[in-house]
């Protein structure tokens, strides 16, 4: 679990190792699913968050967008998930890092795989490809990539399934034939339903099939509700309210001996509509010197710069972002442990020359490559508390 006193410190300007890396080997997304399958006695398995207890049947349930500190400033909102947090009566649940950067196709495939993004090699939102030198986005998997070369790796749930694990994961139908899910949620079967009420009456049915299980289930309407309005807004706390009766609904449904876990992915910062706080790379040509590809999205930018133009576009986005991002060369980033512990090799091309994550209510927005992106009032990616800090809510039958 993650002691929240080291993400409240304001870091010093510029110090790329002043960065509040991920809680990688024991409080972060990618040490849960490996956790409980290890207590079900899936081979291979390390139960490295060690608070955790062994449970025959375990379900996570996954809130897109549903940060730490958004949940805990609307307890009204959501009063079951509220009664869950550690200091309320008979509640336990801390927070967990996402990872970086906390965006939906890296911390999906985090959870699944049970590894880091330097391994899984999902690094962000849209990343280069080494192979053809086009960026390539990661959750719409656009332009095409043969799925297990990008991400090789069995995922927690195929390795379940193999040692005899009853693992389901139920969802929207339209994820069930992805890329992104073939990668990072496979295994076992996978069971569409559109509404939440019908997910989690299934989900706590796909617990009871079998003597050990291990259940996913998922709701996205909340992050889409924070990108289009925030998460200031009414709409944003009508899904909150709506997702909390959902995560109550499954709890009372769960049969003997189960543990239920509600996490999320991220969580988000609203950002103001100005010159100010929305950077605008298209415009300005400072930041465009230098550099071939700009991938990432707003709050968590992978540069890739011309041949032999790195130091210099390294140098010229430190200067013009000041205090407002930490700006890493690729090396400086890896060894900050910013995606993990150790790259795989295959990663290490996808990562930008210059990677950029914003330290204050910032964004590095492409108005004409990116319109629907540079739109968006909610936006997550960095390692702030607000995007970086997600809950881990238990409950056990």
């Amino acid at each position: 679990m993650v002691h929240t006193a080291a993400w409240d410190a304001h870091p010093e300007p510029l110090a790329v190792t002043s960065a509040p890396a991920p809680q990688y080997g024991g409080g972060s997304l990618a040490d849960l699913l490996p956790t409980l399958a290890a207590g079900m006695g899936v081979p291979d398995m390390t139960a490295a968050i060690t608070e955790l207890s062994a449970a025959d049947r375990n379900c996570v349930f996954l809130i897109d967008g549903l940060g730490w500190e958004q949940l805990r400033a609307h307890p009204d909102e959501a009063p079951f998930m509220t009664s869950l947090l550690a200091g309320s009566r008979g509640g336990s649940g801390n927070p967990i890092t996402a990872g970086f950067p906390a965006t939906t196709a890296t911390s999906l495939a985090s959870v699944g795989t049970g590894k880091p993004p330097g391994v899984h090699g999902l690094p962000g939102y849209t990343v280069r490809n080494p192979d053809t030198g086009e960026l390539m986005n990661q959750l719409r998997w656009n332009p095409w990539t043969p799925p297990q070369i990008w991400q090789p790796y069995p995922t927690v749930f195929e390795l379940a399934h193999r040692a005899g694990v009853h693992a389901a994961q139920v969802s929207s139908p339209t994820f069930e034939n992805t890329p992104l899910t073939r990668v990072a949620l496979s295994g076992g079967r996978f069971l569409g339903r559109l509404a939440g009420e019908e997910r989690v009456d299934l989900a706590a049915k796909q617990l009871a099939a079998g003597d050990r299980s291990l259940v996913y289930t998922y709701y996205a309407e909340l992050d889409g509700a924070g990108h289009r309005y925030g998460v200031d807004s009414d709409t944003w706390r009508g899904q909150l309210m709506y997702v909390d009766r959902l995560v109550q609904r499954l709890a009372e449904q769960l049969p003997p001996r189960t543990a239920l876990y509600v996490t999320a992915d991220h969580g988000m910062i609203d950002v103001p509509f100005d010159e100010e706080h929305r950077i605008d790379f298209d415009a300005d040509w400072e930041l465009r010197a230098g550099v071939a590809l700009l991938g990432g999205e707003g709050r968590a930018r992978h540069v890739y710069a011309v041949p032999g133009a790195a130091q210099d576009v390294l140098t010229c986005w430190r200067e013009v972002l000041g205090e407002q991002f930490w700006v890493a060369s690729r090396d400086e980033a890896i060894e900050a442990g910013w995606f993990g512990p150790k790259i795989d090799e295959r990663v290490h091309g996808r990562l930008g020359d210059v990677i950029a994550a914003a330290r204050d209510d910032v964004l590095i927005i492409a108005s004409e490559r990116e319109p629907k992106e540079s739109a968006m009032v909610g936006n997550h990616g960095s390692m702030t508390p607000a995007e970086q800090l997600v809950p881990l809510l238990e409950v056990r039958s």
